[in-house]
């Protein structure tokens, strides 16, 4: 039995920088929430901001750990199950992957030790220059990694000599035309997915009645950052669409569907698709719920205006339609959710209900994961809607791949599963029993003379101290 070895080498890829870039997107924000936390604690004197620093620096730790060791095979890919690729991009990919290894990773890798095990060793002035440090190396990470990956979808300051490229210009390489949109776009999803999980953990210990301190100012941060950053991400994404649109034509055609070759475009304009499953055997969309003239005025900013559709494009030239066109759509939807939830978080918090209201707590509780699932979806959006090309207009994903039998990858990616499912697995395992402990000399109960946040709350949180807390303590 014969096996696709590009189908499964695409496979194996996806599901290690999938599975990877959970853990780097939370570190980033998380690095900045525990240095911004720790420069409250040292300028206010606050012990609650040096107790919840610590507390979430314990959950850094875990998460960097599983973030770099998901990390280290994905370069080992580009030798195994890429070499083509390696060969013909590698004299400017390779070098921004090396930049960052230069200064973010050293940069990270010098002050990390002070940061997670200097409390009360070193001065309190060092610890928070660490954990600042640390939090523009994890930046920097991303401003490299996401600068190659940016050029890999829209190239510049390069040339081809004998189907290689070179660099002309490292600066138009680096700042390449969909960077600058990319960046922002990444960097503001990881703080709100930070934002998210300190909400969540924030709203559990109030559903449970503990440590009222800490998680009345977990969620007081969280639902500022969320209220604020939300929209501002909406903003950059559209600007981003729009970059898309000038530069990747063929990709926003695929997520909004959008088959073109009707006369009518033009005098109609360009519905926005709210659902729809994409034929794309007929070359069309079935069970379509459209909203006329939407999609001109988003991505054209006018009722009229039209852009090329999928059938404009060669069929060899054409992204796969159905995940980029879901995806986007998760990813969107579930931004909205998170808008909703900072402005209504911030209308209560403004009521002076926020810490009372239950029917915002409960749910809220559990909302930890979206931040995760929109990312991975963007993610999704971004690499197959830029397919057939692994770097446009250089090099097709279908010739980069190595000379390998699909047994041979299809017994690594059975091994990667099996690992990375384990380690994942004890991972959040492990951080959820961070969590369940809480922060470090925090109070376990409200003090008496503050009154829970209502009596079935407080009765609940107590079954839950019952049920979960003492075993484990």
């Amino acid at each position: 039995m014969d096996i696709d070895p590009l189908l499964l080498a695409r496979i194996q890829f996806a599901f290690t920088v999938s599975f990877h870039i959970i853990f780097p997107s939370f570190t980033i924000g998380l690095a900045a929430y525990i240095a911004t936390l720790e420069v409250l604690w040292i300028t206010t004197g606050a012990d609650r901001y040096h107790r919840i620093a610590r507390f979430f620096t314990k959950i850094f730790a875990v998460s960097f750990a599983m973030g770099v060791v998901s990390g280290i095979v994905l370069s080992y890919q580009f030798g195994t199950n890429w070499s083509r690729f390696s060969h013909v991009v590698g004299n400017v990919v390779g070098p921004l992957i090396g930049y960052e290894v230069l200064t973010a990773f050293f940069l990270e890798a010098t002050f990390l030790g002070i940061m997670l095990f200097g409390w009360n060793r070193v001065p309190k002035g060092l610890h928070v220059f660490a954990s600042i440090a640390v939090a523009v190396g994890t930046s920097l990470s991303a401003f490299w990694i996401l600068s190659a990956n940016s050029w890999m979808q829209t190239p510049a300051g390069y040339e081809l000599r004998d189907g290689i490229a070179f660099p002309t210009d490292w600066i138009t390489a680096i700042f390449n035309p969909s960077f600058p949109y990319r960046f922002a776009h990444m960097v503001t999803a990881c703080y709100l997915t930070t934002a998210i999980v300190v909400l969540a953990v924030g709203a559990r210990y109030l559903v449970a009645g503990r440590f009222p301190e800490e998680s009345r100012t977990m969620m007081r941060m969280a639902i500022g950052l969320i209220a604020i950053f939300a929209p501002i991400q909406a903003l950059i994404g559209d600007q981003h669409g729009l970059n898309t649109l000038e530069y990747q034509p063929a990709k926003i055609a695929a997520v909004e569907a959008h088959w073109g070759g009707e006369p009518t475009d033009a005098k109609t304009g360009i519905p926005l698709i709210l659902f729809a499953i994409p034929n794309e055997a007929e070359e069309r969309n079935d069970w379509q719920i459209a909203i006329p003239r939407l999609g001109s005025l988003i991505l054209t900013h006018s009722l009229d205006g039209t852009f090329k559709g999928l059938k404009e494009f060669a069929p060899n030239e054409r992204p796969p339609v159905a995940i980029p066109f879901f995806a986007f759509r998760i990813m969107v939807g579930l931004g909205l959710l998170m808008i909703a939830i900072g402005w209504l978080g911030t209308f209560l918090l403004w009521r002076r209900s926020l810490f009372h209201a239950e029917w915002f707590l409960r749910p809220v509780q559990y909302v930890w994961p979206i931040g995760f699932i929109t990312i991975l979806s963007g993610w999704f959006v971004t690499e197959v809607g830029r397919q057939p090309w692994i770097a446009t207009g250089i090099l097709r994903t279908a010739d980069a791949a190595s000379p390998v039998t699909g047994w041979a990858i299809a017994v690594s990616l059975t091994l990667f599963v099996l690992v990375y499912g384990i380690v994942f697995s004890m991972g959040i395992y492990y951080i959820n029993r961070l969590i369940v402990k809480g922060p470090q000399g925090a109070a376990l109960e409200p003090p008496h003379e503050e009154l829970p946040p209502s009596r079935p709350l407080a009765a609940a949180g107590e079954a839950t101290r019952d049920a979960i807390v003492r075993p484990g303590e």
